[in-house]
């Protein structure tokens, strides 16, 4: 068996021992700093002396699905492909959900992993993302969200509801009896933002949540795993002061100045389950009738009240490591207090239920928690502490810099 795998222009050493990568989606690190201010999160905070506690830069735009290939491939979106959770796919004009295996453009690191012998498991909380991470993979993969009887069985209990934090706790439970059992070696667990969405840090919700998964945590350490930590993207307040989302529709916004129809905006947050966000994130994309009206509509969208960043997509392409070919004539960015939407007909805010609305999808969203449970050598400690680290070298960090 090979004693390393190479992907990306990075190199990856066999596991001596057995590594758990979390991937806690939309863990904002405002959560780990009041968790272990509060002392609800013993073993998180150990990691500041016996391993390393930091912070990372998540792959924009700050959503699941590029980041989380971002992390299993080493590597940004422009490598993999997957740029957002959904694009337009301008040949057939169709709005698509970005699923598909066929999609991604980079082996990953646990497919090379498994090929060379390694037990490797791939589990999430929702199915979405499942055929993308676990595309080439010879070892588990499952979602609490689609568990079967086996799953169940080895969790004992049944799978739990889609919108609820036991979605993730599955999933740790699931990993926590693989390591007991001995079957797998590495293992990458991708959680859901469900609490993250719904509650802020401090909040009773998110501190049940955040104790429940420092707990596991913990029991990864007892079973002699490595524990490397990242998030997909941050999260924030998106609300104003009357607690109504804060939201541009951007594509009602533009009808109204250049004509009905003039632009169809794309919003990459999306994905099956809307409930807790309506559809509605801090990155869109806008795809134009008539290109002669492009420099207008990015002056006009970057003069609104909230926008952060109007980039041509090229230019988006280049400052944020994006795949051109799948890239919208231009984009928008909201600031860390206001979300894009297209039109207002097509966003169902209904599933808030008079919550404040939290997202994500801006640079406002991009700082992530980057933590690991063991000492790190060979000069990765000076590395991380010096160099800008990004959420997708929590593999490199704890397969080749954490001491075993």
């Amino acid at each position: 068996m090979a004693d390393m795998i190479e992907l990306n222009g990075r190199q990856y050493r066999r596991p001596a021992r057995p590594t758990v990568i979390v991937c806690a989606d939309g863990c904002d690190p405002a959560y780990v700093r009041r968790g272990i201010a509060d002392g609800i999160l013993p073993t998180i905070a150990s990691f500041r002396e016996r391993g390393f506690l930091g912070s990372a830069e998540a792959a924009m735009p700050s959503f699941t699905n590029p980041n989380n290939l971002s992390i299993v491939t080493g590597a940004p979106p422009a490598v993999h492909g997957i740029s957002g959770n959904y694009y337009l796919d301008r040949e057939s004009g169709a709005e698509v959900m970005m699923t598909e295996p066929g999609l991604v453009r980079s082996e990953t690191i646990l497919a090379l992993l498994s090929a060379a012998g390694v037990k490797t498991a791939a589990i999430t909380a929702k199915d979405k993302l499942l055929r993308m991470l676990a595309r080439g993979l010879e070892g588990v993969a499952f979602s609490s969200e689609c568990a079967g009887r086996a799953e169940e069985r080895l969790v004992g209990r049944p799978r739990p509801d889609i919108y609820s934090a036991d979605l993730s706790l599955f999933v740790l439970e699931a990993a926590i009896r693989l390591l007991e059992k001995g079957a797998a070696e590495v293992l990458y667990l991708s959680l859901s933002d469900f609490v993250q969405h719904a509650h802020a840090p401090g909040d009773p919700e998110a501190d049940a949540f955040l104790a429940a998964l420092d707990a596991r945590l913990g029991r990864f350490l007892e079973l002699g795993a490595v524990v490397g930590l990242v998030a997909d993207h941050g999260m924030n307040d998106k609300a104003r002061a009357d607690g109504s989302p804060n939201v541009i529709f951007l594509e009602d916004a533009l009808s109204s100045r250049f004509g009905a129809k003039s632009a169809r905006v794309i919003c990459p947050i999306t994905d099956p389950f809307v409930r807790h966000h309506g559809a509605l994130g801090s990155f869109v994309r806008v795809y134009l009738r008539d290109l002669s009206d492009l420099e207008a509509m990015i002056a006009f969208s970057a003069a609104l009240p909230g926008v952060a960043l109007a980039l041509e997509g090229a230019e988006a392409a280049r400052r944020f490591e994006l795949p051109q070919d799948r890239e919208a004539d231009f984009v928008v960015l909201g600031d860390e207090r206001t979300v894009l939407g297209s039109s207002a007909a097509n966003h169902d805010l209904s599933g808030l239920a008079g919550r404040r609305l939290r997202s994500h999808g801006g640079l406002g969203e991009v700082e992530v928690p980057f933590l690991l449970s063991h000492p790190l050598g060979d000069g990765y400690r000076e590395r991380a502490e010096k160099a800008r680290l990004r959420n997708f070298d929590i593999f490199d960090f704890a397969l080749n810099g954490a001491a075993g």
